[in-house]
């Protein structure tokens, strides 16, 4: 962001809409539950949301998902964001922007989950339909999605420099191992979809059940391992084994996926525990799931995990 490149806020969003589609001038514009931190996300009346990208490096997501969204969502099991509109720079906003349908529901929170077993399912279901939508002509891993879909390479050396600086709180030689692990391997299989950041907020629910997965900015076509995080980040025992297998993923992919979420907590933590405790020990969380608990081939089934509780 510049002095030139306003933080886009809920004025901001009024007078785009206004100059840009008067026929939507009288809608209220709201703020939303979580309004995002890549993209800004307000509600537009009843029937719409907007989506502002912070800065340059998310716009390049807007085409992507104005172009692919609505080839996506006719073939998956719950509801995904379907654009209606596409804003264009103005105001002093330098950014082409969004207008999607509203999607009723709420950040699947753990206190908002009914049943985590049947959660880890149904998102299991719909990263399995979302792997088997044609990939042919979709986004590669690259600058617009944070190289999600690729190998984990690409920020080995960052994962190390915060596992450094992590020495006197984090088991060194164990998420070595799993950084190890994580970059030992190769998606072997075509390019496939995958969503790339299927964290709570991400997922909405409705009466404690899936309802809707939305923002797949970090979306593409490559190796899937990105979205088994979930596992650690939100699941546990039975739902993390339900998850597992619903999910039909090799040994390594979960290897690799491990990996990922280990990146992500060490950085988190590593960048935040000055500055945002909530966010640090969030992620402190995270890193003891991630350490803790290896998710192998074959886990015990969910059904007697359950038993076993």
């Amino acid at each position: 962001m510049t002095a030139a490149d306003p933080t886009p806020d809920l004025g901001l969003a009024r007078r785009l809409v206004a100059r840009q589609f008067p026929e939507w001038a009288h809608l209220p514009v709201t703020e939303v539950e979580l309004s995002g931190w890549d993209n800004r996300t307000f509600r537009l009346g009843d029937e719409l949301t907007i989506r502002l990208p912070r800065s340059r490096s998310y716009a390049e997501q807007v085409a992507k998902e104005q172009r692919w969204l609505p080839v996506l969502g006719p073939r998956l099991p719950v509801p995904i964001p379907r654009p209606v509109a596409q804003g264009r720079p103005g105001l002093g906003y330098l950014h082409t922007w969004s207008v999607y349908a509203w999607i009723d529901g709420r950040p699947a929170t753990p206190d908002r989950i009914e049943d985590q077993i049947a959660l880890a399912r149904a998102v299991a279901t719909f990263l399995v339909a979302l792997r088997a939508c044609p990939a042919d002509g979709g986004p590669l891993p690259g600058q617009h999605n944070w190289w999600r879909g690729g190998p984990l390479d690409h920020y080995l050396d960052e994962a190390r420099a915060a596992l450094a600086v992590l020495a006197d709180e984090v088991d060194v030689p164990a998420a070595t191992a799993i950084l190890d692990t994580a970059v030992a391997s190769t998606w072997s299989g075509p390019p496939v979809w995958f969503h790339g950041d299927i964290a709570f907020g991400n997922l909405l629910v409705r009466d404690g059940r899936l309802a809707a997965v939305i923002d797949f900015g970090t979306s593409g076509i490559g190796d899937p391992a990105c979205d088994v995080v979930l596992a650690w980040t939100l699941l546990s025992g039975p739902g993390r084994a339900a998850f597992h297998d619903a999910l039909g993923l090799d040994h390594d992919t979960w290897a690799r996926g491990r990996g990922w979420g280990l990146w992500k907590a060490l950085i988190t933590v590593a960048g935040s525990r000055d500055t945002d405790v909530a966010a640090a020990d969030d992620a402190r969380r995270v890193l003891r799931e991630i350490l803790d608990h290896p998710v192998s081939a074959p886990p015990q089934s969910a059904c007697d995990a359950a038993e076993a509780n």
